[in-house]
């Protein structure tokens, strides 16, 4: 039945004075279709002040299900390290903005524009500062790659939209029916996850951008491997969800990866200060006393 649909309609669409005068209406849904691919096309192309601030309202998603942790020193750091990576990838010059929400489960997030998430439950099982590069890099690469805007793209030719005049601004802005649209895109991107050859290829320059930053680039596979020995857990369950197997991560980095960095010498596998702030006791939650106290407190004992 749905194959003579598709052929039925297949013939209309071929005869158009026939079908424009069977279904009147057919004429505007053709247009929609192409709309709907001039708009996919187009979402790479956007201006970048366009990108950071979808960015900006996906990152916001995330923030409602999960706000930062309430640790500024913690928070201080992962930025500091996430901008020193960002600098030496392929698109040092974003208002890159990194940083930990508070959750148990374990996954990275980024968004177009330069925003990057860790969950506490990642950050939490991290040995040495190199494993936290490594995921920082990957998430990186995505942006630089413009992953998630293709993703975006995907989702949108599948929707069914009006006249691209309606969702794009006179002055190149997003519209405000298509700010909707995309938001929505957003939201089925982090639940399904992004092409798993986008996730392949993002580990495999996340390596290269920690190289690139003074880091060892096996942090990010000390990661993979701690994942693909706990991935019952519960903690696990989105990230196995939205990404290839961390076994099958493993064994595609080790291909690519091969002998290639076997001469790269005097990196940082970990540092002082990440061991102390590992060391450093936990945060009180967010909706008992604030943070900033401990914080505070912790500060005067090293001092």
């Amino acid at each position: 039945m749905i194959a003579h649909r598709i052929l039925l309609a297949a013939a209309l669409l071929a005869l158009p004075g026939v079908a424009q005068a069977q279904f009147p209406n057919i004429g505007g849904l053709v247009k929609g279709v192409q709309n709907v691919k001039k708009l996919g096309d187009s979402l790479r192309k956007i201006p970048e002040p366009e990108e950071i601030k979808l960015g900006g309202d996906l990152a916001s998603i995330i923030l409602g299900a999960a706000p930062l942790v309430q640790d500024a020193e913690k928070q201080r750091y992962v930025n500091r390290v996430g901008r020193w990576l960002a600098l030496h990838s392929d698109r040092p010059d974003l208002p890159w903005q990194f940083g930990i929400v508070e959750t148990d489960d374990v996954n990275a997030f980024s968004m177009p524009g330069g925003y990057v998430l860790i969950s506490r439950g990642m950050f939490d099982r991290m040995r040495n500062e190199s494993e936290l590069a490594g995921v920082l890099a990957h998430e990186i690469a995505h942006v630089a790659n413009k992953d998630h805007l293709g993703a975006l793209q995907s989702s949108l030719r599948n929707a069914a939209l009006g006249d691209f005049t309606d969702y794009v601004g006179g002055s190149g802005g997003i519209g405000g029916a298509f700010k909707t649209a995309l938001i929505s895109a957003g939201k089925d991107m982090f639940a399904r996850g992004l092409n798993h050859d986008d996730e392949y290829d993002a580990d495999r320059m996340g390596v290269v951008i920690a190289a690139r930053s003074g880091y060892s680039p096996y942090g990010l596979v000390g990661v993979l491997q701690t994942l693909s020995a706990a991935p019952e857990e519960k903690g696990y369950a989105l990230m196995n969800k939205t990404h290839p197997l961390p076994v099958d991560r493993i064994e595609r980095l080790d291909r690519a990866m091969g002998t290639k960095f076997d001469t790269v010498t005097a990196v940082v596998e970990d540092l002082p200060s990440f061991v102390a702030l590992r060391a450093a006791p936990a945060p009180a939650a967010a909706k008992s006393t604030p943070a900033r106290a401990p914080a505070r407190a912790r500060s005067r004992r090293r001092n």
